[in-house]
């Protein structure tokens, strides 16, 4: 068998496949950290809303206070100018009369004077103010209603990948049919949906070559994958703990992993017409178990390919990083 796998496999093959691994790894990496700060920014810029929201109300109750006290204002000083003109009134009547009079009146008129002028002044300062405050309030209040208007864009563009997703597992269960629970499991969970397929389904013992009831599931799996050009395919190969005892091309876990996901890949491009981009092929080696006892059932378990499809986030990745 080693001196199968060596003759299989020619150096330079290895090599290139060994090359689309690291770039699939870090193409893998990428779409995850996106899919990461896509949740992180939708999070940020819902409590930045939050925030701005209490600043407007809390705006508001400001304003309205000094509304009122404007309106007080206006009040007092509506009530010194009519007492200001009265004091115009019986300064006119009493000038012609005793002068002790007439100074003592004088005084009034002129302290009167100076109020108005102060509360003609305060008045003034507080309209200014207020008018400042209602355009600063006036501008947060449409910047609130931009944000959730962003708000309410990004929620509908997840409502629409969860859709996307619960009828892609439909269209999935309803394809596999015969296959499900025959060596083959499909869940969904995190907003993608994972194809799960134990190595007795697609390869024997220390092989990469798909058996032909893996292939027949997997052309199956790739008409679907034909007819939904929106969802991203990740394939990652998981091998037990069992050591890869071979001294030719494949060294270990980690080479037949990749082999394995590989080999998936080319047979689904091979099988409909699927962009390459949208396919990603990964090898976990035994470092990402079901079930890490290490018993033989638990071996059985952690032997398997995991199909991960992923909605495009395209136009969500594309609305948070909008200014």
């Amino acid at each position: 068998m080693i001196a199968s796998f060596a003759a299989c496999v020619p150096q330079r093959q290895f090599q290139d496949l060994e090359a689309n691994y690291n770039k699939s790894v870090a193409e893998n990496k990428e779409l995850k950290e996106k899919s990461m700060d896509s949740e992180a920014k939708y999070t940020e810029a819902a409590a930045a809303l939050a925030t701005l929201k209490k600043t407007a109300d809390a705006m508001k109750v400001d304003t309205l206070v000094m509304g009122n006290a404007l309106r007080r204002l206006t009040g007092n000083y509506d009530q010194l100018d009519k007492t200001y003109r009265e004091l115009l009134d019986v300064n006119e009547r009493v000038s012609k009369g005793n002068s002790a009079d007439a100074e003592k009146l004088r005084k009034k008129y002129e302290e009167a004077l100076d109020q108005l002028h102060a509360k003609e002044d305060a008045a003034n300062k507080l309209q200014s103010e207020l008018s400042r405050k209602e355009q600063s309030l006036a501008a947060l209040e449409g910047e609130i209603a931009q944000r959730e208007k962003k708000m309410r864009e990004m929620q509908s563009i997840l409502n629409r990948k969860d859709s996307v997703v619960r009828e892609l597992k439909n269209k999935l269960s309803a394809a596999l049919l015969g296959f499900e629970n025959n060596g083959l499991t499909i869940r969904q969970q995190d907003g993608k949906v994972y194809v799960s397929l134990e190595n007795q389904l697609l390869f024997k013992s220390g092989s990469y070559d798909v058996d032909d009831k893996g292939k027949d599931a997997l052309k199956k799996l790739a008409k679907v994958l034909e007819q939904n050009p929106d969802i991203n395919v990740t394939v990652e190969g998981h091998t037990d703990t069992d050591k890869y005892g071979s001294t030719g091309t494949l060294k270990d876990n980690w080479d037949l992993s990749v082999m394995r996901a590989t080999q998936i890949v080319k047979l689904l491009l091979a099988s409909a017409n699927i962009e390459s981009k949208r396919l990603t092929a990964a090898g976990r080696g035994e470092h990402l178990p079901i079930d890490p006892s290490n018993s033989e059932a638990a071996k059985k378990k952690n032997r398997r390919t995991e199909i991960i499809l992923t909605p495009k986030l395209d136009e969500l990745f594309n609305l948070l990083n909008e200014k």
